[in-house]
C-alpha cells in the first residue's frame, strides 16, 4: 500500500491481458516513469504491483491504459469518526490493507476522512464501510464514490491529498424480476414511476423477460427502495435477481436441533482459514458463509459441515426459479385456473342471455318475477353468477387499471376494466329501472357480453402466455445444459483411480479431476487429463458433427459425452464456463431493447386514451344519427334492435366493442417476442447477438471488412523459406527464433516451432541472453542477444552455431516500413525483388535486421480456409461488399484477395489504421476504381460497415464498426468488443448471422404491420362505418378478436423459430473470381505511371507517427514502383513455373 515512508506499493487492477507479451507490454512501459522501481504483474490474477516513490496513482493508470488496457477503479470518500491517534489509522490501515480489491487508500487524521480507490468488481462500497466499522469507529456521509472513467481530476488530487476532492456520484446496477406485465404502457408505467424516484439514472424494462435493469446512484437511493417503489407505487410483483458471489456460500443444512448444533457449526467454520463470517439461522435451517476464495473453496466448507454430522446442500434456487419465470409456469397455472373458473359461470350466462330467447317455449321462464314486480328470476341469475367472474377474476384488471391511471400510463387493462364494468353497471341499471317501473317485459342486460368478455381475454392471457414460455424455449434448454451433480476422482501416482465421489456441479474448483461416462453432461469447461471419446456440442456450439476429443483437448461445459469415457482436469468453473457466458449474452440481448421498440412504446403511450375517446364519439354520434335521422333509412336488421331494445342500448353495444376490440397488447409484444425467438435461434446455430440493437443493425449492413490472418486464413502458418544475406540462413533462423521465444505473436510462433525443429531443442531461450525486449503490436520486434562463449550441450550436427559464440548482436524483426522508418534499414533493388516474389507466392515476409544492417527475410504461408470462397461469393449475393485489412504486405495480400475475389484490399494496416479504415467507410468516403472486376464505392454515403476478425489488434475496430463479429477462437478481449460472437470457427456463420438478423427484423416489421392493421381495421368495424353494408362487431366478437390479436403476434414470432433454416453455401457459387490469377493482380500494380493513381489495392500504413495515421490512402512510392515493374519482368519469364507455385497453397 501507499503508507510506507520511503516506497510507495500500488496495487491495480488491469483487464484485458491475454498472454506474456501484455505483460511485458505493461512491466515496459510502468518501468519507463520516473521514480518506479519495480513492477510485478500477475497475468491469472489480472493484477500489477507497482513500487514506486510518490508516483502519482494517475500517471500510473493512464500509462497502463495507453498500452490499450483498462483500469477498472472507482473512488470512496468516507467520513470515520472516532480516529483520535496514530494507532486508529494503523488499525484502519490494517484492515483495509486485508481486502481483496482495495488498490490505494489515504487516511486523513486531521479531516476524519479516509479515500478508498478500490475495484469495483472485487469488492463494493458496503463491505468497505463494513470493514472500517468492524475497526470500532462509526462511518457516516459513506458510499459516496465515483466512477473512474469519468472523473480523472479528481484522481489528480488524491495523491498525498493536499486538496480537497469534490464528493462524486458512484453508479450502480442491479437487475430485477417484474411479474404482472402485459403491455407496453405497463412498461412505460414502471419506467415513469422509477426515474420519479431520486437517484435513478437509467431504466431498461423487458416486457417478456419480465426484467428490469436499474442503473442508480448508491448514495441517494439503494436496491430495496427502488424493489418498494415498483412493488407499492407501479403496483407489480418486483423481486431483486441476486447471484451467488464468489466470495458468499448460502447453505440449507439439515439436522439441527438447538442452539448447540449452531454453535458447533459457527464454532467448526470459524476455525478454518479463509473464513470471514458465518451465520446460521436454526429456524430457516439456512446458513450464509463468507470467505475468502483464494484460501478456501466452498467445497471444504460444506465437507467441514458434513465432518459434524450435518447434511448441507447449496441453496441457491435462482435458476430453478428463472427457468420457471422464462417458461411461464406460475402465469400459465394462474391464466389456465382462471378461465376454467371463468367457463364455469359464463357458459349458463350466455345461455340464458343468447340461447334461451331462441326457444319457443322460452318466454315463460323469461318472464317468471319474484319478490317484487319488475325484477325476473333469469336476470338475477345472471348477476349472481356475474358477480364472481367481474370481481374476482376480473378485479385485477381493475386494479392494474386503476394504478396505472394514477400514473397517467392507461394501459391494456384499463379498456378491459371500462368495458366489463360499464356492461355490468348498465346491466344492474336497467334492472334497477324495470323494478322501480314495475316493467312488464324483462330489461335488456349486458350479463353474457361481460361474462364472455373476461373469459375471451383469460383464454388470450393463457394462450398467449403458453406462447410465450416457448419463445425463450433455447435459452431454456441453454439453462438446463448444465448436469446438477459430477464425478470428482483422485488419482495415485501410476494415474489409477484411488477415490471417486458424487458432487453438486456447484462445487467444483479449478484443477479438480471429474470423470465423465458414456452419455454424462460435461459439468465444467476443462481439458481432457486422461481417456479420450466423441463430445456432443451442437447445444453450445451449433456444431452438428460429434466432436473427437483426446488427451489435452478442451471440452466445454453442458455438452454430451459420447461413448468413451474420460477423466478432465476443470480449468472454468461457475460464472466463468463458457456456458454461463453464453447464457449471460442471451439474457442480455433478450433484455435489450431494439430501437424500432420506440415506435410501440410511442403509441402506446397515446393508445389507450385514444380508443376510450373513439368509444364516446362512436356512442355520441350514433345517438345523433338514430333519433334525428329518419329511422326507416337506418339497415333493416339496426331498426329491428332499436325497436327491441332501445337507442341507448344499441349505441352503448357499438361504444363497448369499439374499446375493448383495441389491442394495444399486440403492439407491445411485436419486437420483444421476436427478439427473444431470434436470439434464442442465434444461440441454437452458435450465434450469439449480444443486444436487440445489433439486430437492427446487422440487417442493414451493406460493407463487410474482414481480418485476414485467422480470420479469412486458417491461421496456422508455416515457415516455408528462410533467406538469408551475408548471413547463413539456418543462424539466421535460430538468432530470430530465440527473438521470437519472448514474443507471442502468431508469426513468432511459427518461427520458433521451424527453429526447434531444425535444432532439435525444445527450449531455445538458453542459447543467448536477451536484453532490451521490446514489442511493438502490428509493427514487429527489436532486442539484444549475447551469446555465450561455450553452449550448455551439443546441438548435434543439424547446425552449427559456432559463429555466434560470443558475440553480442541487436535484432530487429518486423515489416519493411517499420525496418526503414525506425531502425533506417533499407534494401537494396534485388533484396525487395526478392522480398516482392514472396508477397506474390502469397505468403506473409518478415524481415530480419541484425546490427543496422539487412540480413534476411523469413517466409511465412497461411493457408485460406475452406469456406472463405463459398462465404465472399454468398455476402456478394446478399448485396454485401468485402473488404479485406491486413498487416501483411500489398502483394501478399493481393494475392489472398484475388482468390477469394474480395474487390477492396487495405495492406499494411495498423490496429489504429483499421479503425480510421472502419469509420471512413462509415462516412462514404470509401472509394475503388471499376477495373479488372473492381466496384466503384459511391461518394458521401451512410454506409453501415461489419468487421470480423478475432485478435487483440482488431478490437478497435470492432469496436468502431457499427457491427463487430468476433470468431469464438480467437481472444477474450475480441470477443469482448464485438456485438456478435460466433461460437465456432467456420466463416458460414458471419452469413448466417447476417441472414438471420434479416430475418428477426423482417419478423419484428411483420408484427408491427400487423399490429398496426388490426387496429386501423377492427376499430372502424367496431366503430360502426360499415353498418350501410350490414357489417359490424358485437362486443363478445371484439373481446374474441383482441384476445387473438396479441396471441397470433406472439405465434408469428415462433414461426420465425418454426420455418427459419441455416443458409447452405453452393460450392460451386465461387468459381469466378473478379482477378483471375496472381498474375493479372501484379500486372494491375506495375501499370504505367499514368495509370498509377488508379490502383485499385491500397497500401494503408500508420507507422510513421501520428499525423501520418490520418493518411488513409497513399501509392506506393517510386521506389517500390520500381521494383515492381523489376520483378514483373522476371515473372513473365517464369509466369507458369510461378503460378503454379501459387496453386499449389489454394485449398
Amino acid at each position: 500500500m501507499s503508507l510506507h515512508p520511503d516506497m510507495n506499493i500500488t496495487r491495480m487492477p488491469v483487464q484485458g491481458m491475454t498472454c506474456q507479451s501484455c505483460v511485458r507490454a505493461i512491466t515496459n512501459a510502468l518501468l519507463a516513469l520516473e521514480d518506479v522501481e519495480s513492477v510485478d504483474v500477475d497475468l491469472e490474477g489480472a493484477y500489477a504491483t507497482i513500487h514506486h516513490n510518490k508516483v502519482p496513482f494517475s500517471n500510473l493508470k493512464n500509462t497502463v491504459e495507453d498500452c490499450g488496457f483498462d483500469v477498472p477503479i472507482q473512488i470512496a470518500i468516507l467520513t470515520v469518526l472516532g480516529m483520535t491517534c496514530q494507532s486508529c489509522v494503523r488499525s484502519i490501515t490494517s484492515a483495509l490493507s486485508s481486502l481483496k480489491g482495495i488498490v490505494s487508500f489515504e487516511i486523513s487524521l486531521e479531516k476524519n476522512e479516509t479515500v478508498v480507490v478500490y475495484d469495483s468488481e472485487r469488492v463494493d462500497e458496503f463491505k468497505i464501510t463494513n470493514t472500517i466499522e468492524d475497526c470500532g469507529f462509526d462511518v457516516i456521509n459513506s458510499l459516496r464514490s465515483q466512477s473512474e472513467e469519468t472523473k480523472k481530476p479528481q484522481l489528480q488530487q488524491l495523491e498525498g491529498y493536499k486538496q480537497p476532492i469534490k464528493v462524486a456520484q458512484s453508479e450502480s446496477k442491479i437487475t430485477v424480476e417484474i411479474r404482472g406485465m402485459t403491455c407496453a404502457s405497463c412498461v412505460t408505467s414502471i419506467e415513469r414511476v422509477l426515474y420519479a424516484q431520486e437517484g435513478v439514472i437509467n431504466v431498461s424494462v423487458a416486457l417478456l423477460a419480465e426484467k428490469a435493469v436499474v442503473s442508480f446512484d448508491s448514495t441517494l437511493i439503494q436496491p430495496n427502495q427502488i424493489i418498494n417503489a415498483i412493488n407499492n407505487e407501479a403496483q407489480f410483483t418486483a423481486a431483486l435477481v441476486q447471484s451467488q458471489a464468489d466470495d458468499l456460500l448460502q447453505l440449507q443444512i439439515y439436522g439441527m436441533t438447538c442452539a448447540s448444533c449452531v454453535a458447533s457449526i459457527e464454532k467448526g467454520l470459524g476455525s478454518l482459514d479463509g473464513i470471514l463470517d458465518v451465520s446460521v439461522n436454526l429456524i430457516t435451517e439456512k446458513a450464509k458463509i463468507r470467505f475468502d476464495p483464494k484460501l478456501i473453496h466452498s467445497r471444504a466448507i460444506v465437507e467441514e459441515i458434513e465432518a459434524l454430522g450435518f447434511d448441507a446442500i447449496l441453496s441457491n434456487n435462482s435458476r430453478n426459479s428463472q427457468l420457471e419465470s422464462l417458461c411461464k409456469v406460475r402465469e400459465i397455472q394462474e391464466w389456465r385456473a382462471a378461465f376454467i373458473e371463468c367457463l364455469f359461470f359464463a357458459i349458463p350466462v350466455f345461455f340464458i342471455g343468447m340461447i334461451l330467447p331462441m326457444i319457443s317455449w322460452s318466454h315463460y321462464v323469461m318472464e317468471i318475477q319474484i319478490f317484487v314486480p319488475g325484477l325476473y328470476l333469469l336476470q338475477i341469475a345472471q348477476l349472481l353468477m356475474t358477480i364472481p367472474v367481474q370481481f374476482d377474476i376480473g378485479q385485477r384488471f381493475i386494479r392494474s387499471a386503476l394504478v396505472s391511471i394514477l400514473h397517467l400510463s392507461p394501459t391494456m387493462d384499463v379498456l378491459v376494466s371500462i368495458s366489463t364494468l360499464s356492461s355490468f353497471i348498465f346491466s344492474v341499471m336497467s334492472m334497477l329501472h324495470a323494478v322501480f317501473n314495475q316493467s312488464p317485459n324483462p330489461p335488456a342486460v349486458f350479463f353474457d357480453t361481460c361474462t364472455m368478455l373476461i373469459t375471451f381475454i383469460v383464454l388470450g392471457r393463457y394462450l398467449e402466455n403458453k406462447a410465450k414460455g416457448k419463445t425463450s424455449s433455447a435459452l431454456s434448454k441453454l439453462m438446463s445444459l448444465t448436469p446438477s451433480s459430477a464425478r470428482l476422482v483422485t488419482l495415485n501416482e501410476q494415474g489409477s483411480v484411488v477415490t471417486e465421489k458424487m458432487i453438486p456441479s456447484e462445487l467444483i474448483a479449478e484443477g479438480d479431476l471429474i470423470k465423465v461416462l458414456p452419455g454424462d453432461k460435461v459439468p465444467a469447461d476443462g481439458n481432457l487429463f486422461s481417456g479420450s471419446s466423441t463430445v456432443d456440442e451442437s447445444m453450445v456450439t451449433g456444431e452438428v458433427k460429434a466432436i473427437p476429443k483426446e488427451i489435452n483437448d478442451a471440452v466445454i461445459g453442458g455438452t454430451v459425452n459420447g461413448l468413451g469415457t474420460f477423466i478432465m482436469k476443470a480449468t472454468r468453473v461457475g460464472s466463468d464456463t463458457a456456458l454461463n457466458q453464453i447464457i449471460r449474452l442471451v439474457e442480455d440481448a433478450q433484455v435489450s431493447k431494439a430501437p424500432i421498440q420506440s415506435y410501440a412504446d410511442k403509441v402506446a403511450r397515446y393508445f389507450v386514451p385514444i380508443v376510450v375517446l373513439l368509444g364516446l364519439v362512436t356512442f355520441c354520434i350514433w345517438s345523433l344519427v338514430i333519433n334525428f335521422l329518419d329511422v326507416e333509412r337506418l339497415p333493416v336488421f339496426l331498426q329491428k334492435e332499436v325497436a327491441m331494445d332501445g337507442w341507448f342500448f344499441v349505441c352503448f353495444k357499438l361504444c363497448i366493442s369499439v374499446i375493448i376490440v383495441a389491442c394495444p397488447c399486440s403492439l407491445g409484444l411485436a419486437t420483444p417476442t421476436a427478439v427473444m425467438v431470434g436470439t434464442g435461434l442465434g444461440a441454437e446455430h452458435g450465434i450469439l447477438f449480444k443486444g436487440a440493437d445489433v439486430l437492427e443493425n446487422g440487417q442493414a449492413v451493406s460493407k463487410i471488412i474482414f481480418d485476414k490472418t485467422g480470420t479469412l486464413t486458417c491461421g496456422k502458418i508455416d515457415l516455408v523459406e528462410t533467406r538469408g544475406w551475408n548471413i547463413d540462413s539456418d543462424l539466421l533462423l535460430v538468432m530470430a527464433a530465440i527473438a521470437e521465444s519472448h514474443s507471442e505473436h502468431l508469426l513468432g510462433r511459427a518461427v520458433v516451432n521451424a527453429a526447434k525443429e531444425l535444432t532439435e531443442l525444445n527450449v531455445l531461450d538458453f542459447l543467448a541472453t536477451t536484453t532490451e525486449f521490446n514489442s511493438v503490436t502490428g509493427f514487429g520486434i527489436s532486442c539484444t542477444l549475447t551469446f555465450p562463449m561455450v553452449f550448455p550441450q551439443d546441438l548435434g550436427h543439424r547446425v552449427s552455431l559456432k559463429p555466434l559464440l560470443g558475440t553480442h548482436h541487436t535484432i530487429v524483426i518486423g515489416n519493411k516500413a517499420w525496418l526503414e522508418e525506425h531502425y533506417g534499414i533499407g534494401l537494396s533493388d534485388e533484396q525487395e525483388a526478392a522480398y516482392l516474389e514472396q508477397g506474390l507466392l502469397g505468403r506473409t515476409c518478415i524481415l530480419v535486421g541484425i546490427d543496422g544492417l539487412p540480413a534476411g527475410y523469413l517466409s511465412l504461408s497461411d493457408q485460406i480456409k475452406p469456406e472463405a470462397k463459398q462465404v465472399i461469393s454468398a455476402l456478394h449475393d446478399m448485396g454485401i461488399q468485402t473488404v479485406m485489412v491486413t498487416g501483411d504486405n500489398a502483394l501478399a495480400a493481393g494475392c489472398v484477395a484475388s482468390q477469394l475475389g474480395i474487390e477492396e484490399v487495405y495492406s499494411g494496416v495498423t490496429p489504429t489504421g483499421k479503425t480510421q479504415i472502419v469509420k471512413t467507410m462509415q462516412q462514404g468516403q470509401s472509394s475503388s476504381i471499376q477495373r479488372n472486376g473492381y466496384l466503384p464505392l459511391s461518394q458521401n454515403t451512410k454506409t453501415i460497415v461489419t468487421m470480423v476478425g478475432d485478435g487483440i489488434n482488431d478490437s478497435p475496430a470492432l469496436v468502431a464498426a457499427d457491427l463487430g463479429i468476433a470468431l469464438c477462437s480467437g481472444t477474450d478481449i475480441a470477443m469482448e468488443a464485438a456485438d456478435v460472437v460466433l461460437m465456432r470457427n467456420d466463416l458460414t456463420d458471419v452469413v448466417a448471422a447476417m441472414d438471420l438478423s434479416k430475418s428477426i427484423f423482417n419478423r419484428i416489421r411483420m408484427n408491427l404491420i400487423w399490429a398496426s392493421v388490426y387496429n386501423f381495421v377492427s376499430i372502424p368495424l367496431a366503430m360502426g362505418l360499415f353498418l350501410p353494408w350490414g357489417y359490424r362487431l358485437h362486443p363478445m366478437m371484439a373481446g374474441m378478436a383482441m384476445a387473438a390479436s396479441s396471441t397470433s403476434v406472439v405465434v408469428s414470432s415462433l414461426m420465425l423459430r418454426w420455418t427459419y433454416k441455416k443458409p447452405s453455401l453452393s460450392k460451386n457459387s465461387f468459381e469466378k473470381s473478379p482477378v483471375k490469377d496472381a498474375a493479372a493482380h501484379l500486372s494491375l500494380l506495375a501499370r504505367d505511371n499514368e495509370s498509377q493513381e488508379e490502383i485499385s489495392l491500397r497500401r494503408f500504413d500508420t507507422a510513421v507517427d501520428e499525423d501520418d495515421n490520418m493518411d488513409t490512402e497513399r501509392k506506393f512510392n517510386s521506389k517500390t514502383n520500381r521494383i515492381t515493374n523489376l520483378f514483373l519482368s522476371l515473372f513473365n519469364s517464369r509466369r507458369t513455373q510461378s503460378y503454379t507455385a501459387i496453386s499449389k497453397y489454394e485449398v
